[in-house]
């Protein structure tokens, strides 16, 4: 289980680089052809009129999907912003329930952006709803990306609320905090931390 869950927040990090390379690859191919239409009215006196039909709504869609299938792989990796100042001063025994408390908020957050991004992705597909760009995209599909990064999100917050439960330390403190926690003394250093001299 452990295995196919970890799988499955790679695979949905992958996803989300892969959509940032494909921006970058159409946002190169685009001042490309602007370059060459710039070379061709210095020389001709007139522009090519090269660009790829509806570029900035595709950059748009893989954005919006690359933000939110990054979001469960960015939570177990401690990337998110968190902010800790508050949990950081109360006592060691309230440290548990209050992380729980969090984790059942921002589950129920998620689950429920999940539950209406599902509605309006069925509501899309239905009545055929399409971009207004020149390349008439139906709606459905970049929606989809949003719901499936919301219910994996899902999936990862449920995952880190089992594990609080068990008792253990939540993923993203372990990786994400995890320095931060260990340094207690101001001239303790990075090394000794660590473990080792060669940091």
């Amino acid at each position: 289980m452990r295995r196919s869950l970890n799988l499955l927040y790679k695979a949905s990090g992958w996803f989300g680089a892969c959509c940032i390379a494909a921006i970058c690859l159409l946002v190169i191919c685009q001042v490309m052809l602007n370059l060459i239409d710039r070379i061709s009215t210095l020389l001709t006196g007139t522009a090519i009129g090269l660009t790829i039909p509806s570029y900035a709504d595709f950059t748009g869609f893989l954005l919006a999907a690359a933000s939110f299938m990054a979001l469960a792989y960015s939570l177990r990796e401690g990337a998110h912003i968190r902010v800790s100042l508050i949990i950081g001063h109360l006592p060691e025994k309230l440290h548990r329930p209050v992380e729980m408390w969090c984790i059942l908020f921002g589950l129920s957050i998620s689950l429920y952006f999940a539950w209406y991004t599902a509605k309006l992705t069925h509501e899309s597909f239905t009545y055929n709803d399409l971009s207004p760009g020149m390349i008439a995209v139906p709606i459905w599909i970049p929606q989809t990306a949003l719901l499936l990064g919301l219910i994996v999100l899902s999936i990862a917050l449920m995952d880190e609320l089992v594990t609080v439960l068990r008792g253990n330390v939540p993923s993203y403190v372990e990786k994400g905090e995890g320095l931060l926690v260990k340094i207690k003394q101001p001239d303790q250093s990075v090394a000794e931390v660590l473990g080792g001299d060669d940091v």
